[in-house]
């Protein structure tokens, strides 16, 4: 526990570590890097349709039990961030996943869905904590003017995780007949979720970080349960956040649809994978294009914004029409023959393919506008997801194509009305603040420089 009069002189001296492993870009890097190996082979799982089983059941009662938790306990996700710090809460979230993927094994030997629910439940409380860290280190360690850069290079690496994870049913399960992936799959997924559990202990506390012009990231002292319980109740007072909570609930809700009734249905196992890699690569390609729009295109931070949730929204507007095309062409009652992407030529190569390729490339360029407009407003946001099952595919794409169009008008109107210029002749403090956000008590206090974390996740 450090006094405050330690804290300030810390803050007055900036302290670079060799290699520059203090520096935004290193920390971001590394927490890019436990997404990668957690989240990302979460969705590289996940992608696979019913997590890589013939039935889905087992899949869709886990991540219903996933999300359900995960819509508690990203509310306090922030609270537990700022009492314990980024180590330990990164640490409790990623050592989930590896459960997570560990019941999907015990599930293709017993076919009992037991484990793998109370695993999903358990690891929604976990990617709280893991994405109201991942959040609080996005919107606070890079300077204003390079949030957008600095979001696209997180989502590389992340994304990246995502591609290496498709390669792994793909080559383990090329020559197989089942529909089921083998056991093996698992286990490699287990492997690297291990690693980013021991790659997060390597994350350094705000404190400790000195950013790109030289300040650190915040005064520290260690928070309390009463300050953060009262600090996220007057979360919901605060008319930019509830602007948010559309477009962070509606950028996770999607995936079910995406991974199980797409990629799911159309595909067979090894396609599956396939696709996942260039899912995710796409992810890669959509990241730096609207990173750039949003961190370069014009002088006017307000104006940077306000074009990319025009863009996004254009290219949104397209690529859910081209799912409504390829939706009405099957139905759980009339479902799709199983493509290959060897022997099916050019029905797996025409607008399948490419409709799934592109959900991933509108998924990056959504997901990272609402990390921007975060950063831009000091803040993080949670992500509210639910999950139905057997809900007609058509309606279950109309709700998704009309929840990312809602958003987008919200979007537009908060950095429009909140998101200020800065002027880059004032140092980064002045910069974080400039969205009028009032800063709470818990900045005096506690482990932060936004406010409280309303996580918004890719994932589960």
């Amino acid at each position: 526990m450090r006094f405050q009069g330690e804290e300030e002189a810390a803050a007055k001296v900036p302290v670079t570590s060799p290699f520059g492993y203090n520096s935004p870009l290193v920390q971001v890097s590394l927490i890019g890097l436990v997404c990668f190996c957690c989240p990302g082979m979460f969705n590289a799982l996940t992608g696979m349709g019913g997590g890589g089983q013939v039935n889905p059941d087992a899949s869709n009662n886990a991540n219903t039990a996933l999300y359900t938790t995960f819509s508690i306990f990203g509310i306090p996700g922030g609270g537990v961030y700022n009492i314990f710090g980024p180590k330990i809460t990164l640490a409790m979230g990623c050592s989930t996943y590896v459960l997570y993927a560990g019941s999907f094994l015990y599930y293709n030997h017993q076919q009992d869905q037991t484990f793998a629910i109370f695993a999903g439940a358990l690891l929604g409380i976990g990617a709280s904590f893991l994405w109201a860290g991942q959040g609080a280190i996005m919107t606070s360690y890079p300077t204003a003017t390079r949030k957008g850069t600095y979001i696209s290079l997180f989502w590389i690496i992340f994304n990246l995780g995502g591609v290496i994870g498709g390669f792994i049913p793909f080559i383990l399960n090329y020559h197989r007949k089942a529909e089921t992936v083998n056991d093996m799959t698992y286990i490699v997924f287990m492997c690297f979720m291990s690693a980013g559990t021991l790659i997060s202990l390597t994350i350094l506390s705000p404190d400790r970080v000195v950013k790109d012009d030289g300040t650190h990231c915040t005064n520290i002292k260690y928070s309390n349960v009463t300050t953060e319980a009262i600090e996220i109740l007057k979360l919901f007072r605060n008319w930019k956040l509830l602007l948010i909570v559309l477009a962070a609930w509606a950028s996770n809700f999607f995936y079910s649809y995406q991974f199980d009734n797409v990629n799911g249905l159309m595909f067979n196992p090894r396609t599956r994978g396939f696709n996942n890699v260039f899912y995710w690569g796409a992810q890669m390609i959509g990241s730096v294009g609207i990173g750039y729009i949003l961190d370069f295109s014009f002088k006017s931070r307000r104006t940077r914004g306000l074009v990319g949730v025009g863009i996004v929204a254009v290219l949104g507007t397209a690529i859910w029409a081209g799912g409504l095309a390829n939706q009405l062409n099957y139905s759980f009652d009339k479902p799709p023959k199983r493509l290959d992407f060897k022997r099916s030529g050019s029905d797996f190569a025409g607008p399948p393919f490419i409709l799934y390729f592109s959900y991933g490339l509108l998924d990056a360029m959504f997901q990272c506008l609402v990390y921007w407009v975060i950063g831009a407003l000091a803040d993080t946001s949670e992500t509210l997801s639910s999950r139905k099952k057997k809900i007609p595919l058509l309606n279950q794409l109309i709700v998704n194509w009309v929840l990312t169009t809602l958003s987008y008008p919200l979007l537009a109107v908060l950095i429009y009305k909140a998101v200020k210029d800065t002027d880059s002749n004032k140092p980064a403090e002045d910069d974080d603040t400039a969205s009028g956000l009032p800063p709470p008590a818990s900045m005096k206090d506690g482990y932060k420089e936004l406010e409280n974390s309303i996580t918004t996740e890719k994932d589960g």
